[in-house]
């Protein structure tokens, strides 16, 4: 499921910005079909303009509700009429998404049973990134589920041996939920984390939900949430690479 919706608030209308000759939802949708997992692919928009666009390049559109507060909320409107067992949230500013990713988390979720929703993280090799707040940092548990997420650079290291120990993710914007799951965590109430920080995951691990985390090497997939994000998922695909973060 691609939530896109047009009242961005750093880049409006980002879902159609164009990026070699197609709309940025376009390329999303794209990728999400090369996932060989996925059974079915939906754009959920609450814009006709969207809409439009996604269905020129073949998309299965669900119209949903505009008041929605997040993309988990969109997905779970449509996830509701679906009998799918596992719902996969792909955002619908990856234009460069690899989709061995969407693969891998769906495989997460098949391979264990008592996992409710799962996603994505790569190591933090820049050390740009750990002072970046539009980076997402995450620390996981000994079991490999998500301790914490945080737009602070987390771990603290208070010294040099500390730092070397303690290993940073950067986290990807892709959840694949069970789909029972997802309808109970879109009926949570946002909580204090979520709204300090603005990441809903925050809402999953503080009602006591584990979040599997699937680590991958490689970068993160750009982000595209500003004019400068946008000009470099263009320069990335005029020049034929695969997409990671900059």
């Amino acid at each position: 499921m691609i939530p896109a919706r047009y009242a961005s608030e750093r880049l409006p209308a980002k879902a159609l910005a164009e990026l070699d000759g197609l709309p940025m939802v376009a390329h999303v949708y794209q990728r999400a079909c090369q996932a060989t997992t996925v059974e079915q692919v939906i754009v959920a928009t609450d814009d006709e303009r969207i809409a439009a666009a996604a269905r020129a390049v073949g998309a299965e559109v669900v119209m949903t509700d505009p008041g929605h507060c997040s993309g988990s909320d969109r997905v779970a409107e449509v996830a509701r009429a679906l009998d799918h067992d596992i719902i996969v949230n792909v955002q619908g500013d990856l234009p460069l998404l690899d989709p061995a990713m969407v693969d891998s988390l769906v495989e997460r979720l098949r391979d264990d049973p008592g996992c409710e929703l799962a996603t994505v993280a790569v190591p933090i090799d820049d050390p740009r990134e750990m002072a970046d707040p539009s980076v997402v940092k995450l620390v996981c548990r000994a079991d490999g589920r998500a301790l914490y997420f945080s737009r602070a650079a987390i771990p603290f290291a208070c010294d040099a041996a500390a730092g070397s120990q303690a290993t940073a993710l950067h986290h990807v914007g892709l959840y694949a939920y069970r789909r029972e799951a997802l309808l109970r965590f879109s009926q949570l109430e946002p909580t204090a984390l979520e709204r300090s920080e603005k990441l809903e995951q925050l809402r999953a691990l503080e009602h006591g939900m584990d979040i599997a985390v699937v680590v991958m090497a490689g970068g993160a997939p750009l982000e595209v949430d500003t004019p400068a994000d946008l000009k470099r998922a263009r320069q990335a695909l005029q020049s034929g690479e695969a997409g990671t973060t900059a």
